[in-house]
């Protein structure tokens, strides 16, 4: 089985080697890493180069060019691991605030579901403990307003730590998802509940970033709030199966 971890990054020169230190020590067979870079002005895709070469066959990188997002870059990141022959494809912060430890935990529920979900909204799961009430607060009802609006059972349809099955990404047809920002995890999830993939939460920790600055902002967290409406209305003609 051939793992592929997809790695965005926009300025993150001061975590990217760490974190593909940190998965390539990971004790799991057959993982490699995609860095998907929208061309940082910090040098990060030229430190993500560096590391490519250091490690042939086990790090490569895709630069992209023109329009910036979140769900481009995941995208794009998406078609070069399966075109590479991933047989399962993690997505995942380069920021540490998913920890590389989660990940065999994701992965070991890979052979009985479609998508593999860490979690911070189910027992066990949670954020790290210096968030105050605010973001705290913030985090928790835009989670639970999208649910709601999309009457979704998963509990962090927002997170962006996941494992998907190759065949899952295919047959999801990806060239339909078209949110760019943070909503672009709400309509992933979504699209694969509605059409009845086998979803599996597992709890994790959400940990605060340790070096770079975030790109959330109380801006970006409403405009995703507000986007969400599209998304309910982009697949309203699928059926879900319950």
């Amino acid at each position: 089985m051939r793992i592929t971890v997809v790695l965005p990054t926009y300025n993150e020169a001061e975590n990217i080697g760490p974190m593909v230190e940190a998965l390539l020590g990971l004790s799991v067979p057959n993982l490699g890493i995609l860095v998907v870079d929208d061309a940082s002005p910090d040098g990060t895709g030229e430190i993500a180069d560096h590391l490519a070469a250091e490690h042939p066959g086990r790090v490569a990188v895709l630069h992209r060019t023109g329009p910036r997002g979140l769900g481009r870059a995941y995208i794009a990141g998406f078609g070069q691991a399966l075109a590479d022959g991933a047989d399962v494809v993690v997505q995942m912060d380069c920021d540490f605030s998913h920890n590389p430890a989660d990940v065999p935990r994701l992965l070991a529920h890979i052979p009985e579901y479609d998508l593999v979900i860490g979690s911070r909204y189910i027992p066990g799961g949670g954020v790290a403990e210096d968030w105050g009430w605010e973001r705290r607060l913030l985090s928790w009802w835009a989670n639970f307003y999208a649910r709601t609006i999309l009457s979704s059972r998963i509990h962090d349809i927002t997170g962006g730590f996941r494992a998907w099955r190759r065949e899952t990404l295919e047959g999801m047809d990806l060239s339909r998802v078209r949110s760019q920002g943070y909503v672009f995890q709400v309509e992933m999830a979504y699209l694969c509940e509605r059409l009845s993939y086998r979803i599996r939460e597992v709890p994790i920790r959400f940990e605060e970033r340790q070096k770079g600055r975030s790109k959330m902002s109380l801006r970006v967290q409403i405009e995703a709030a507000l986007r969400v409406w599209q998304v309910r209305w982009r697949y309203r003609h699928i059926a879900a199966r319950r």
